[in-house]
């Protein structure tokens, strides 16, 4: 992998910071972390937004949380007390599980109208929605119509998996989203990107943002890589 130096690698990570068992000091480790990489955002737990937002303020930094997380069984109405909940207090990104069981049960308007209901909450207050799919329970038809419930309900990005499941984001996967959602939604990758290599293996697939954990392993390397493709031109001839 031959390093971009135009890439704002950083711009592509959301640090995640949703395991259940995180303490307020893991949280405000990850939101120091997630300032001095300079990620595009922290998504953290709806009870942790006061904090993260508190801890990042004067940060470019974004304060993302989750709605219906992680298995996406809560009402709609629930989900979007969630997420203006979580925007009022500082949140500008939010993730909400798609009710994998309504489309499993192929109750494909319900996921519409539940969509549509969640982009304009969020849409208002100037945020961005991202829809988990949970891929490893699906079908590819029915990632194939979630992508295009996605598409008419005008979300932000479609993204794999919640990290919950047996398995997380696939190159499969994440090809047949890119190739069924327009270039205005962009594609996020989530589950097993926890190295610089799988990182830009999605992003050739064209996926623009990630969830890690490992952001300090990914962010470290990928300097590494640009000093040392920089040394010799820096130490002349």
């Amino acid at each position: 992998m031959h390093p971009q130096p135009s890439l704002d690698l950083a711009k592509m990570i959301d640090h995640s910071l949703v395991l259940p068992e995180l303490t307020d000091d893991d949280v405000i480790a990850g939101c120091r972390l997630a300032r001095q990489y300079g990620v595009a955002s922290v998504t953290v737990r709806p009870c942790d937004v006061d904090l993260a937002v508190r801890e990042l303020q004067g940060s470019p930094v974004k304060v993302g949380s989750v709605a219906g997380f992680p298995h996406g069984s809560s009402t709609t109405a629930v989900k979007v007390y969630e997420a203006r909940d979580a925007l009022r207090r500082g949140a500008r990104e939010i993730d909400m599980a798609m009710n994998l069981a309504r489309l499993r049960s192929r109750q494909f308007q319900y996921i519409e109208t539940e969509l549509l209901q969640m982009a304009d909450a969020c849409h208002k207050e100037g945020a961005l929605l991202k829809v988990i799919l949970e891929n490893h329970y699906l079908t590819d038809e029915l990632k194939i119509v979630a992508c295009q419930c996605c598409e008419r309900a005008g979300v932000d990005f479609v993204k794999t998996a919640t990290g919950f499941a047996p398995t997380g984001a696939t190159m499969d996967d994440l090809r047949l989203m890119r190739r069924h959602l327009p270039d205005d939604i962009g594609v996020k990758a989530a589950g097993g990107i926890r190295t610089l290599e799988k990182l830009m293996e999605v992003y050739q697939i064209g996926c623009s943002r990630v969830g890690a954990t490992a952001t300090a392993v990914i962010m470290d390397e990928w300097k590494a890589r640009l000093a040392e493709a920089s040394a010799p031109a820096a130490s002349g001839d």
